[in-house]
């Protein structure tokens, strides 16, 4: 009787740990694990399937087309839930990334600090060399990798040009990290230290180390001052899904750097909260816009989820990651109203688009 009662014992609490199991956040159909695509092969996911609200695609699409939009892409957990090209583009069109390229130079940043060949706190004059900028000696010598990556680097903002990063156009305004203020130049020169900081350079670097890794076309070409990556939706799209997936590939670590990773996409500094190592944030409590010195009290984007990092280039070039939905979203096209660096009011426009999808 007692060997009876004993089964009868072990019997309930496997039967209790088994119900438990049961109520764990996989009841249910468990959570797919994210979907790579290959060189040549990409899956789709049926919209409806997810219990998307598909009578309202055609909205979307109505205001992707008519703002100027070239491609345009959804991914769900990997997978493409939506894709479409308009105004004479198709899957193979490359599209300039314009500041959204940013977002790559920042995760070659991670890597090369991953493998020893520089560090944030490095001055950018031992990559650039001495008299990179207009400024005494002291006050160059003072602006490190991080204030590069932050915009935080104190140069003078009210040159007539920006972007120009030639010595006469980088005067000193203000001590590194009291300032943020969207100054192109000091992250254009961003990829010159990358040059000096990666053994083989920082073409063959970006090309070996990430873009050739995950399938990813284009190129960078240089524009005037701007050094821009030009690719297809797709390729972006690949880029999304690698930094959604913590800078792992299909079981690949091309970013293997989980400090440098989460301060890449987590405010970078206190003086404008929506902003990371050149990722925009959604769901902080104040932004400041490029060329701007004003914070803006409220969410970046109003009507996206609020988990959402971006990168965001001028002339309303979008890549979207919402972990909390687990969607990475692509829009490459022309200006949808007016020419602005960054953030615009049709990130909001496509965000009541997308929820109205979505949701």
């Amino acid at each position: 009787m007692k060997y009876l009662g004993f089964l009868l014992f072990m019997f309930i609490l496997f039967a209790c740990q088994r119900n438990d199991d049961s109520s764990n956040p996989g009841e249910g159909p468990q959570e797919e694990d994210l979907y790579f695509p290959s060189a040549s092969t990409w899956e789709n996911v049926d919209p409806e399937g997810l219990g998307w609200n598909t009578e309202n695609i055609d909205a979307l699409y109505d205001l992707l087309e008519i703002s100027g939009t070239k491609g345009f892409v959804i991914l769900y957990k990997g997978k493409i839930a939506l894709e479409a090209y308009f105004n004479g583009s198709n899957q193979n069109t490359n599209v300039a990334w314009n500041s959204a390229g940013k977002t790559l130079t920042s995760l070659m940043v991670g890597i090369a600090q991953e493998n020893g060949f520089l560090d944030l706190d490095d001055p950018a004059t031992d990559y650039l060399g001495a008299s990179w900028t207009s400024m005494t000696p002291e006050q160059e010598n003072a602006i490190k990798i991080w204030n590069m990556l932050t915009m935080t680097s104190g140069g003078d903002y009210t040159v007539d040009n920006t972007a120009c990063y030639d010595p006469e156009c980088l005067l000193y305004l203000n001590p590194p990290g009291e300032e943020w203020f969207y100054h192109n130049a000091f992250y254009t020169l961003l990829q010159p230290v990358l040059d000096a900081a990666y053994p083989e350079g920082w073409d063959n670097a970006f090309n070996t180390r990430l873009r050739n890794k995950i399938g990813m076309n284009g190129q960078w070409i240089t524009l005037g001052y701007n050094n821009v990556y030009f690719s297809t939706a797709r390729s972006m799209a690949r880029y999304g899904l690698l930094v959604q997936a913590g800078g792992t590939w299909d079981g690949s670590k091309i970013l293997d750097n989980p400090g440098y990773y989460n301060q890449m996409i987590n405010t970078s500094q206190d003086l404008n909260p929506s902003y990371g190592y050149l990722w925009w944030l959604n769901g902080k409590s104040s932004y400041r816009l490029p060329g701007s010195t004003q914070d803006i009290p409220g969410n970046l984007i109003p009507d996206a989820p609020t988990d959402l990092i971006a990168g965001l280039g001028a002339n309303d070039k979008k890549l979207y990651i919402v972990p909390s939905k687990d969607l990475v979203v692509v829009r490459m096209g022309d200006e949808a109203s007016e020419e602005l660096l960054g953030p615009s009011g049709y990130d909001n426009q496509l965000w009541q688009k997308i929820n109205a999808i979505i949701n």
